[in-house]
């Protein structure tokens, strides 16, 4: 069978389950993949814990699966922007674990390229080495983190070709590459689905070894925070 589908409920069919651990695409509202994220709504599924640099705003991205209450733990590095996802939080609905930025990237990337875990020194001193192992090197304190191997990728690339290559669009491409690794099912949206052997192979950012599933769709590009001036 072909990796693209005709509707991300399609894509996502057979493949969710409740509990599940699933890794986002994404850096705010830049890059995330919106169509496979309401149709994981329109599902039900529930009790997620969901890897993902941040949990999008109310009303959009991540954020409309904590209105539904479908998400149980957010594995992410800023919650800032998302009122409901701080509401959770501090009313204990919403369980959540820190990660720093690079710390977060990094333990999507080691799960794809099968790394269990790592050590690193972001983090020591501080509330995210707690219950961690500590180990010195030259001299130095680490702790070590484990790579997230999630059940499900979701991402948002700008073209694919029909085998699943993947090239992103400037800074849509944030933690998408990670996040699509490190899933055992990996399913992609994109803007533009090109015939295999059109893209230029210096241009993919992704082989297609990668990708499961991929489906087309329109997209809303929004803007997280507008903030304009009289002229």
């Amino acid at each position: 069978m072909g990796k693209v589908y005709s509707s991300a409920a399609e894509a996502l069919e057979g493949v969710l389950f409740d509990g599940m651990l699933i890794a986002a695409g994404g850096f705010g509202l830049c890059g995330i993949p919106e169509n496979l994220i309401d149709a994981i709504r329109s599902a039900g599924t529930k009790n997620l814990t969901v890897a993902s640099n941040n949990a999008g705003v109310d009303d959009f991205g991540l954020g409309v699966l904590l209105q539904t209450r479908q998400v149980k733990k957010m594995i992410s590095s800023y919650v800032g922007e998302n009122d409901e996802f701080m509401r959770q939080y501090l009313s204990g609905e919403l369980e959540l674990e820190f990660n720093p930025q690079g710390t977060l990237a990094e333990r999507m990337r080691s799960a794809g390229c099968g790394i269990p875990g790592f050590y690193t020194k972001t983090g020591v001193g501080t509330v995210i080495a707690e219950g961690k192992e500590h180990k010195d090197f030259g001299g130095e304190t680490y702790i070590l983190e484990e790579g997230i191997f999630a059940d499900l990728s979701i991402v948002k690339a700008w073209k694919a070709d029909e085998t699943g290559n993947l090239v992103f669009r400037k800074t849509a491409r944030n933690f998408n590459p990670p996040a699509a690794m490190c899933g055992k099912i990996c399913v992609v949206e994109v803007e533009e689905i090109v015939p295999t052997g059109s893209l230029e192979p210096d241009s993919i950012h992704l082989p297609g070894i990668y990708v499961h599933r991929l489906i087309q769709g329109e997209h809303e590009k929004r803007i997280e925070q507008r903030t304009t001036r009289a002229a």
